[in-house]
């Protein structure tokens, strides 16, 4: 089965696992696709997270194919004159982007996974950038916009591809992209050096610093990018495991999440005492979050004791007023009596919307559970080689504190930023697949995953019903509850009646995947806000 944003991507997936592809096999093609059918969230030029089990042994394996900054980056580079950069000046820059990982986290991926030939997972790719794709309504909504508020119909690439002859795309138009098959047919012929090195890779150097606004990309930048095997980190959540991706992915907000939940609603009469509890469990979590995650490479992220039962048990305990703004805890004190809470100052990342996640069950029982970003929209709309750019730096805190106190998630060279992705895999107690997880949506993301977790598995929903739920975002001190949706309407009534600050919406950018394992079948859901699909496939 593959739950993915597209379905010309799931119809990739498919294509590889019916040949007898693993699951990492049908997420590389997978992921090929989607970056051309939908440049506007991920691509060739950002990065992803893969998380990936292997039934046969019961072993998981995290993949961090996550932007880095330049070597000369400063700790300051958005800051001008002592205040930070406008959102748009800093988001369409060459400062915003970093070197992209997505290609040599699909290398690491399929060189301890994969079962097909490397090259044969880029032709389902290949063949529809040659013979094209139908523009889908999602992509062509945006083109308004980046035409108003961005610089898409600027950058003389992008501008030709999205708005060819003046006219941005529109629903149904055909649309080639043969500079994106070329890409991809070096990299199937002559590997990821052929990114990583030579042309391509001074090509996006180039595009990086060009213009006033330009960075501290360079071809050496590129050339040093590794992806990176990380820990997986499990947490207990009744007699299941969330076994998930760690910094400086916010996976870990999972297990904070769920195990903050089961305390907070022991006493819970009702459903809406649930929800409640599930509102007061992301409070808790994103304080956490927001002030000690960062890359663990430059920073000693206290990711243990976060994730600890113990502290948890004591963070439930404190529980504040719905009126009351949120504050991190302190895990070293709690668990060790001494402080882990003095080494940095508050968190000032704003992270935008743009990433896509799919979820994939081959015919072994293996599983992936990817998702991946440029940035926001369209990354940073610098086009080079039939692919985006990203502007994933901006996940940086960008702010420099007056008082020169240290932030978790500082610009740094060759710094990872800190990412809301949260690739997520549920086993039960004998290490067999239940489910496989994750979402887009920015800061949001931790709040999309949870609600499919707990959904599923607390409040006895199917996989479509914990998508289709209302999400329900609880980051900082407003609640934003989606009213659009049934039961919406009446959650954030008696949120508010509760003392809570509601903040009704009428949608939300989320876009979860998901994959549930019933003891009879696989249980598939796509997100009703975007263009997704599932399909499952039998194969011997």
């Amino acid at each position: 089965m593959a739950a993915a944003a597209d379905s010309r991507a799931v119809d990739a997936a498919v294509e590889i696992l019916e040949k007898g592809g693993s699951a990492v096999d049908a997420a590389i093609a997978t992921h090929a696709v989607l970056g051309l059918v939908e440049p506007q969230s991920s691509g060739l030029g950002g990065g992803a997270f893969m998380l990936v089990y292997e039934r046969e042994n019961k072993e998981l394996t995290y993949f961090d194919g996550r932007e880095t900054a330049p070597a000369g980056a400063t700790i300051d580079m958005f800051m001008r004159d002592g205040e930070v950069l406008g959102f748009f000046e800093s988001w369409q820059s060459g400062l915003a982007i970093g070197v992209p990982g997505t290609l040599a986290l699909y290398k690491s991926a399929h060189e301890a996974h994969g079962k097909l030939p490397w090259a044969e997972l880029f032709q389902p790719a290949i063949r529809l950038a040659q013979n094209g794709f139908k523009v889908s309504p999602r992509l062509a909504n945006y083109m308004p916009m980046m035409a108003e508020r961005g610089r898409l119909d600027e950058d003389p690439g992008a501008a030709a591809y999205f708005y060819p002859d003046g006219e941005a795309l529109q629903v149904g138009d055909l649309r080639t992209n043969p500079e994106y098959a070329d890409t991809l047919t070096r990299v199937a012929a002559e590997g990821i050096d052929a990114f990583y090195s030579g042309e391509i890779a001074e090509a996006m150097a180039n595009a990086a610093q060009e213009g006033p606004d330009g960075g501290s990309l360079t071809a050496q930048d590129i050339a040093r990018y590794r992806a990176v095997d990380r820990e997986v980190i499990c947490g207990g959540f009744r007699d299941m495991k969330i076994c998930t991706t760690s910094p400086p992915s916010s996976g870990a907000a999972q297990i904070m999440i769920a195990g903050l939940y089961d305390h907070l609603a022991s006493g819970a009469a009702n459903q809406a005492d649930k929800i409640a509890a599930f509102v007061d469990a992301q409070r808790l979590a994103y304080a956490d979050r927001d002030y000690y995650f960062g890359d663990p490479d430059t920073i000693d992220v206290p990711l243990h004791d976060l994730i600890d039962p113990e502290y948890l048990r004591h963070r439930a305990t404190e529980r504040i007023a719905p009126d009351a703004v949120p504050i991190h805890g302190d895990p070293g004190m709690v668990l060790h009596q001494e402080s882990a809470a003095l080494l940095w100052g508050p968190d000032t990342t704003a992270e935008v919307a743009g990433t896509t996640h799919f979820s994939i069950v081959d015919n072994q029982g293996n599983a992936v559970a990817m998702s991946a970003t440029v940035g926001g929209p369209f990354g940073s709309s610098r086009w080079v080689a039939g692919f985006l750019l990203n502007n994933e730096l901006t996940d940086f805190a960008l702010a420099v504190r007056p008082d020169g106190k240290p932030v978790a998630n500082a610009v740094g060279p060759g710094k990872r930023p800190r990412s809301s992705l949260s690739p997520t895999i549920v086993l039960d107690e004998n290490g067999e697949l239940l489910m496989v997880t994750g979402s887009v949506g920015g800061n949001s993301i931790p709040a999309y995953v949870a609600k499919t977790i707990i959904g599923v598995f607390d409040w006895g929903l199917s996989a479509q019903e914990a998508v289709d739920f209302p999400n329900i975002v609880a980051r900082g001190e407003p609640v934003r509850v989606e009213v659009s949706v049934e039961p919406g309407p009446a959650i954030a009534a008696d949120l508010a009646t509760r003392g809570y600050d509601v903040q009704e919406r009428q949608g939300e950018n989320a876009a979860s995947h998901v994959i549930v394992v019933r003891p009879d079948k696989l249980e598939g859901a796509a997100d009703p806000r975007r263009e997704g699909i599932v399909k499952a496939v039998t194969v011997p």
